[in-house]
């Protein structure tokens, strides 16, 4: 099975006046504005790297409930932030980290399972097998 997916982004004028706008194929962002001051200064609008963290997250968390169910097992939830560190490298930018947290609360498990089937998630998610940086995870299992 192959499957295609596309985002697609605009931008008029230079890095830091300029302005963009993202979208994806599906209509969830239609034309959401990005730039430089979104990226670098804090204001409003969103930026790549956010965007691959929810991405990230996403992917994760549906490959840990794949894994879960593998394992006989059930979320009640699962709760997953990704953070994507971008650091200045040389002469230009790259993404060097990314830091999943996990908070779960799934039945009939204890925290040594939950970490061993997380980390098999981490290892396993697409979006981690494609960003080339370290990868941590931090997982914990919430009393029912």
């Amino acid at each position: 099975m192959k499957i295609n997916r596309t985002g697609s982004a605009f931008w008029s004028g230079g890095l830091k006046d300029g302005r963009g706008a993202i979208s994806t194929e599906s209509g969830a962002l239609k034309e959401y504005p990005y730039g430089f001051a979104s990226r670098f200064e804090g204001v409003k609008g969103t930026n790549p790297e956010e965007l691959l963290g929810a991405a990230h997250a996403g992917c994760f968390t549906m490959a840990l409930s794949l894994i879960l169910g593998e394992a006989g097992l059930r979320a009640d939830s699962l709760q997953t932030s990704a953070n994507v560190t971008l650091e200045k490298r040389g002469d230009g930018f790259e993404i060097t980290a990314v830091h999943l947290t996990l908070r779960g609360k799934v039945p009939d498990t204890d925290q040594v399972k939950f970490l061993e089937l997380a980390q098999k998630a981490k290892a396993g998610c697409p979006l981690s097998k494609v960003i080339n940086a370290e990868i941590t995870l931090d997982a914990s299992l919430e009393q029912i």
